[in-house]
C-alpha cells in the first residue's frame, strides 16, 4: 500500500474530488486546509509585510491506496489538479507498512 499526499489550490479541489470519486473502489481521502509558499526567493526589495504574507491557501489531500490503484490515482490528481501556473502544488508518494481501518473492527491490513 502507498500513501499519496497532494497539495493543490483550493479551487481545484471540487474537480479533483469529482474525478477521484468516479473511480471504482476509490478508498476515500482526507482533506485539510493549509497555507504554503513556494521555493521562489523573495526579492531583496520586499519588505517585512511581503515576507510575512507570501503564503497562499492550499488544500492537502491524503489517501492510503492499494499498490494497483496508485498510478491511476496519481494520473488523475496530476492532470485535474494542474493549471499550468506557478503554485499548482506538489504530489508525493510514501510506502505504508500497515493500515488499520477502524470501522472494520480492527481488521489489520499488512502491506
Amino acid at each position: 500500500m502507498k500513501e499519496i499526499k497532494a497539495i493543490i489550490p483550493p479551487h481545484r479541489l471540487p474537480k479533483v474530488r469529482s474525478a477521484l470519486r468516479n473511480i471504482k473502489a476509490f478508498p476515500g481521502m482526507s482533506v485539510t486546509k493549509v497555507d504554503g509558499c513556494g521555493h521562489h526567493v523573495a526579492s531583496p526589495a520586499a519588505g517585512v509585510r511581503e515576507t510575512l504574507t507570501d503564503y497562499s491557501p492550499k488544500v492537502l489531500l491524503m489517501m492510503v491506496v492499494p499498490d494497483e490503484m496508485l498510478e491511476g490515482l496519481l494520473q488523475i490528481i496530476v492532470e485535474v489538479g494542474h493549471t499550468g501556473h506557478v503554485g499548482d502544488g506538489i504530489v508525493w508518494v510514501t510506502p505504508v507498512e500497515r493500515m488499520i481501518r477502524l470501522s472494520e473492527q480492527i481488521r489489520v491490513l499488512d502491506c
